[in-house]
């Protein structure tokens, strides 16, 4: 993404009278098939500022009120600027529009029983006494910002692609720079004449630090051609000596500075690591640190339950072997370079790496646990219990040839099961919620600090130790790899490019099938892509709307539950705001889980499911490749072992180029293909 380009000369200010048209259209019924008609009135005497206009319906010759199907804004009088339409809503008979209203329709009260509404605005000046500072971002979320390169008003933000790293933290960014680099937060385009005095933020650098600050207006509000106007740190008077405090960048410093129409802030020249605490707009002439209001943990469980007594002991592994444990079977992770064997102990380093698990099997197949459900996992252990714990289910045949391989697990909290001393871990056999009759190991995994841990011991024992506390089982959301419907089939699409979206739609009409997408909410909040219109014509073509995230972090790599929480609701209200819809489906970003974000989405969304995949084209590895191709062989390969759940992206346009050849393989198994909600027999789910 790149930053705000600098303009060649100043724009200067224009005031001028503005008109735009509406047109209404309605229709003698509401009926599907009813013909439209089309009525037009003319809003004139617009300005630059905002603006409340209430249009009553006796404005549009021969409109049905009572058959209304669609408004349409034209005949904007200029284009050179960029337009807002804010709110527009249905108002009782008889509303004036408020005092704030800047056009009169009628001299005398309307006679109509109903009127439209509309707002156009920019960002307005508050009514003394009620200025707020404005944030522009508080930092709370890594993934916001580098992935999706948003600021906290849901705006672009990023550095030129330059910068050695961004390290989002504690309410806190770390920008290391690399070169000439920059970092730049687009801000709409603020008015902050007689309302704001500047922005501020917290930074802590070393002493020596050096940097420049570039504000960005534009008259126009077009942040394609700002006006620019530059200060360095030390004309600011800014100095730097290695601890936290706060800066104010004061607009009265910047000559000339066109504070109705702020668009960009652009911070370049560093000379040093730079950490910046939250960045807000001031009110009147003082500013102060931005307060992040504090994030409350959602309340655990401190029940207990009572201590059983099963029949065995069984030593699993005691870390004597690198390639297999105390039971002679296969025991390794997905990555070498994260855990040492040595000394009879293992050494996990995963820093932080929540999608990456380590494994322990009970036998080369199935392995029938059940005898053992009165008995408890012991993990002898030192350093970190931030992590999961995981027992594997097989899949309904035993063979691992056969997708998906494993079919499901449960996990729990390292942490919850932990003795005072933090030294050993006990949790009952009978808290892992699968089917104990096929299992095929213990996983460890989830881990999502960055502090080590060390095991040296893992083993089935009897009975816990006198006086330990055994805590009570939390509900964790089902996972699913595979639809549970015989002879069933279902695209489950995560977000992609809305540029891409008609292709993907004209795919699935032409194949008469319904999908699944998986959306991340802050982007439908984002009136400049149009994914929420995209996403309304894919709800209103009978296709299922669930949950992706909010920012699209690795969930369970998040640091606490407050944050999950966080990502989750957000996300909720966000499809809840932009489309109407509920869902007690999830897809992970990334399919990265463990405990805490299952035990979470279920305490939220009760009742849902937690949806994973058996079927990966692999787009993030071949779509931009010189062998875009590979695309349909990983595709085959997982239909050929008999997945039936599929994870695609309509990011790339090699990839929905395929998707009519998707369609066609899946359909030539001769599997039914339906939405997931359809795969998954949920009893909500429309009739197929």
């Amino acid at each position: 993404m790149m930053a705000p380009a600098t303009p060649s000369r100043p724009i200067r200010q224009v005031k001028r009278k503005l008109r735009l048209t509406v047109e209404i259209q309605t229709t003698a019924d509401c009926s599907a098939t009813a013909a439209a008609k089309s009525s037009y009135f003319t809003v004139s005497g617009l300005t630059i500022n905002t603006q409340t206009v209430t249009i009553p319906f006796t404005q549009w010759a021969d409109a049905n009120a009572a058959s209304v199907k669609a408004f349409i804004f034209e005949s904007f009088s200029t284009t050179s600027g960029t337009w807002e339409i804010g709110q527009t809503s249905f108002v009782c008979g008889g509303a004036s529009g408020g005092s704030s209203s800047v056009m009169v329709t009628s001299a005398t009260k309307p006679s109509s029983t109903s009127e439209v509404s509309v707002s156009a605005s920019t960002t307005p000046s508050a009514a003394p006494g009620t200025c707020k500072d404005l944030l522009i971002d508080d930092w709370s979320s890594q993934s916001r910002l580098t992935f999706l390169f948003y600021n906290a008003m849901l705006l672009p933000s990023s550095d030129d692609g330059t910068m050695s790293s961004i390290v989002v933290a504690n309410n806190h960014v770390t920008l290391t720079k690399k070169d000439s680099s920059y970092f730049y937060s687009m801000l709409g385009c603020v008015s902050a004449t007689n309302k704001y005095g500047g922005i501020g933020m917290t930074i802590n650098a070393p002493a020596g630090a050096t940097l420049q600050v570039e504000l960005q207006t534009s008259v126009s509000c077009d942040s394609s051609k700002p006006t620019s106007s530059v200060l360095s740190s030390a004309q600011l008077g800014w100095t730097f000596s290695g601890t936290e405090k706060y800066y104010s960048i004061p607009f009265s410093r910047f000559s000339g500075l066109d504070t109705g129409h702020i668009t960009a802030i652009v911070f370049s020249n560093f000379n040093q690591v730079v950490t910046f605490g939250p960045l807000a707009f001031y009110c009147g002439t003082t500013g102060s640190p931005y307060p992040v209001p504090s994030s409350s943990q959602p309340a655990v469980p401190t029940s207990t339950v009572p201590a059983t007594t099963g029949p065995n002991a069984i030593l699993i592994d005691a870390f004597s072997n690198p390639n297999a444990n105390a039971l002679g079977f296969w025991h390794g992770g997905d990555d070498p370079s994260t855990y040492t064997i040595s000394g009879g102990r293992i050494t996990f380093a995963m820093k932080g790496n929540a999608d990456l698990s380590w494994y322990t099997q009970l036998s080369g197949s199935c392995s029938d646990f059940t005898a053992n459900d009165n008995g408890y996992l012991h993990i002898a252990y030192t350093g970190s219990a931030a992590f999961s714990v995981a027992l594997q289910q097989h899949n309904p045949s035993c063979n691992q040839n056969v997708a998906p391989y494993p079919q499901t697990w449960d996990d729990v909290e390292a942490g919850r099961y932990s003795n005072d001393a933090k030294t050993d871990i006990y949790i009952p056999m009978t808290h892992f919620n699968i089917d104990r009759k096929k299992a095929i190991g213990f996983a460890l995994k989830g881990f999502y600090a960055s502090a080590t841990t060390t095991v040296s011991k893992i083993e089935i024992v009897r009975t816990v130790p006198a006086g330990f506390s055994v805590p009570s089982k939390i509900d964790t959301a089902p996972l699913y790899f595979s639809c549970t419907r015989p002879d069933s089939f279902a695209f489950a699409i995560d977000d992609g490019s809305p540029a891409l979206a008609q292709q993907v739609l004209q795919a699935v009409n032409a194949a008469d099938i319904k999908v699944t997408f998986f959306t991340v909410g802050a982007p439908l909040l984002d009136s400049g892509n149009n994914l929420t219109n995209v996403y309304k014509e894919m709800l209103g073509r009978g296709h299922q709307m669930a949950y992706h995230s909010f920012t699209h972090p690795p969930m369970e790599g998040l640091p606490d539950k407050a944050a999950i929480d966080s990502e989750l609701t957000q996300a909720i209200d966000a499809v809840q705001k932009t489309l109407d819809v509920k869902s007690k489906y999830f897809r992970p970003p990334f399919g990265t889980e463990g405990a805490r974000i299952r035990q979470r989405l279920a305490a939220l969304i009760p009742g849902s499911r937690f949806v994973n995949w058996s079927v990966d084209v692999e787009d993030y590895l071949w779509a931009l490749s010189s062998t875009p191709e590979k695309q349909l062989d990983a595709f085959q390969r997982d239909l050929a072992r008999g997945g039936n759940l599929v994870v695609m992206h309509y990011l790339y346009p090699s990839t929905v180029q395929y998707l009519p050849q998707f369609i066609a393989l899946a359909k030539a198994t001769g599997k039914r293909l339906m939405r997931v909600d359809q795969c998954m027999e949920d009893p909500e789910a429309p009739p197929l």
